[in-house]
């Protein structure tokens, strides 16, 4: 059996008669599940367990709930998520081309997939394929929610196997992958059926093409390929090789320009100096090039010294048609060299790990219109021309914002909201989501005094099995989390336990630390702040900015990083863009919340206490 193949289009079908659904750029392959042990088949026929072992190794733990539905066929993609809408195809790539287990194993830990199953074509061993796309949907949905698998994509959800959701109108899907930077959509007529191995008009595929432009640097006569080139730190960096979407007239007046003009530097190559530009359609920037480069236009009138990096970052990542922006050259962090557009688009990028720490909750905002080193006001009420697409919660006399979702953000980041401040709880919850301990020392001289608390509680914690996590607050302190099964521990519990640990390490350290509100009476102490853990307060939010000239994060680091080397001044915006292309260390800590022991060692300090 081979898959059923997508036939490119420009245009979006009419919706009457049609599914859509997202496009992932990934690994297109079917699961065959026989017994314990499925096999994943790639489109070439290739089996790819040896390659996904965190795939095999959830669908192993889930035989019991499955078995009485095998055989079963899914047909599915193989995705890295980074939002809801998009995958990131290089790490998907680069796990399929190991060889070595032991290499394979640790990506697995690190930067573990999912799989999508958009269709099913067998299951408890007959075949569907005469069945309607709409009615194998169904089947498909059903067999998950009697298996309790996710029945829509969830790049937080840690499932490795889920289903796609599809709509029956293409707008909105198209909107989200717009926002979200997504590849782009698959629309499938209703009523087909399945076609093995055949190219069909009732699948189809439309990309979210991104636009970038080149300065022409080179052409090879032996392949016909042009090679166009930006500029990065006064080089020209070739990024894209391309011939495809060139007319044959188009090819001919290329490379006439590149023979009267360029410089002949072997047989059958020709340099330019910078002079021409061009538009290029593609799909992604995998870190080197263009993915599935190809010709859109000619920019005659573009100056090639605008080609830069930053230009293609902007390309590569436009801002969302439904949010108005404006002044995107105003400086923001002038000391940094960092206007507006960079802080949007690093809210872009910083989104993946940012927006789920901010959905759901009350936001409390501190506003720069002026940028980093002007004034700044705290905003909680939702001003009245908000776009509708902001979503808000009326508590007592404030209508607050709910930032959950691009829109929202990239709103806030045209409004110079700098920094996220959020409650502990979120609006479905009355009491607090995770413990936050806030240690802030003296002055940034004295952030050693910050690592040192900081380790003594991970030991403390270690102790008593529980699961932490550590951020910088983006000033002079570090702030560490212990995530929280939701609604189950009240504010005054969770007080017990901070209060503990706060004066245990006062205790033993009098010298170094102190719980004393007044700044006054702490005489150059770190102060373990635990009374700002309560409701009603905030904390600033992972991965927020901070309204200060430096320009730097609140930031997550692994454990590992808390040593005398860690120094706040590390975590600028320019980094933290770096520390994205790494795990992130708050990535299991959602995952982690249902696993905490902690009503037993408040059991524990309750006793200590009678």
């Amino acid at each position: 059996m081979k898959p059923m193949l997508l036939s490119p289009t420009e245009t979006l079908p009419p919706n009457k008669g049609w599914l859509f659904e997202t496009k992932y750029d990934g690994f297109r392959c079917l699961l065959k599940w026989e017994d314990k042990t499925p096999k994943l088949i790639s489109r070439t026929g290739n089996q790819l367990n040896e390659h996904f072992p965190e795939l095999i190794q959830f669908c192993e733990q889930l035989y019991d709930e499955i078995c009485s539905f095998l055989p079963i066929t899914l047909d599915g993609e193989i995705v890295y998520l980074i939002n809801n809408a998009k995958s990131v195809f290089s790490v998907v790539q680069t796990r399929g081309r190991m060889k070595n287990t032991t290499s394979i194993k640790q990506h697995a830990r690190r930067l573990p997939v999912h799989y999508i199953g958009f269709d099913i074509l067998r299951k408890n061993g007959e075949s569907l394929e005469e069945h309607t796309v709409l009615k194998r949907k169904e089947i498909l949905e059903e067999l998950f929610k009697t298996i309790n698998l996710p029945v829509q994509v969830d790049y937080l959800n840690r499932s490795r196997l889920q289903a796609i959701d599809y709509y029956k109108e293409s707008s909105p899907l198209w909107s989200k992958i717009k926002n979200y930077n997504g590849e782009g959509i698959v629309a499938k007529r209703a009523i087909s059926k399945w076609e093995s191995g055949v190219r069909s008009s009732n699948w189809l595929k439309i990309k979210n093409w991104r636009y970038v432009t080149v300065v022409l640097t080179k052409y090879d006569k032996n392949n016909g390929y042009f090679q166009g080139s930006i500029l990065q730190d006064d080089q020209w960096i070739p990024i894209v090789n391309f011939k495809h979407g060139l007319n044959e007239e188009e090819e001919r007046i290329l490379f006439t320009f590149f023979q009267s003009n360029g410089t002949k530097v072997s047989t059958n190559e020709w340099q330019l100096p910078p002079s021409i530009c061009v538009m290029i359609a593609c799909i992604d920037f995998d870190g080197k090039h263009l993915r599935e480069p190809m010709f859109h236009q000619f920019q005659l009138d573009a100056d090639p010294f605008t080609c830069t990096t930053k230009q293609m970052q902007r390309q590569l990542q436009p801002l969302p048609e439904s949010v108005a922006f404006t002044h995107p050259d105003k400086p923001i962090w002038p000391l940094e060299r960092i206007d507006k557009d960079d802080y949007l688009l690093y809210l872009q990028k910083a989104s993946t790990s940012l927006l789920p720490f901010l959905s759901d909750r009350l936001l409390t905002l501190i506003r720069f219109p002026h940028g980093a080193e002007g004034e700044s006001f705290y905003q909680k009420h939702c001003p009245d021309y908000a776009p509708d697409f902001v979503v808000t919660k009326q508590v007592e006399d404030i209508n607050y914002i709910i930032c959950n979702g691009m829109e929202t953000l990239l709103w806030l980041g045209n409004q110079l909201a700098l920094e996220f401040h959020i409650p502990f709880q979120t609006i479905h919850t009355s009491f607090p989501t995770e413990v936050v301990f806030d240690l802030d020392p003296p002055s940034v001289s004295e952030f050693s005094l910050a690592i040192e608390a900081a380790i003594r509680m991970k030991a403390i914690f270690d102790e008593f099995n529980l699961t932490s996590f550590v951020k910088t607050s983006g000033g002079k302190g570090l702030q560490v989390y212990i995530p929280l099964p939701d609604d189950t521990f009240t504010y005054a519990e969770t007080r017990i336990f901070t209060q503990f640990v706060c004066t245990f390490l006062c205790e033993q350290e009098p010298q170094w630390f102190t719980t004393e509100r007044l700044k006054k009476n702490r005489h150059n102490k770190l102060y373990l702040d635990y009374i700002q853990h309560d409701e009603g307060k905030t904390i600033i939010a992972p991965y927020s900015t901070r309204g200060r000239p430096e320009g730097l994060v609140a930031t997550p680091v692994h454990w590992h990083e808390v040593t005398s080397d860690l120094k706040p001044s590390h975590f600028t915006i320019p980094a933290v863009i770096e520390r994205f292309k790494e795990p992130d260390p708050f990535q299991m800590f959602h995952e982690s919340k249902t696993n905490q022991p902690f009503e037993k060692i408040l059991i524990q300090l309750k006793d200590l206490q009678a």
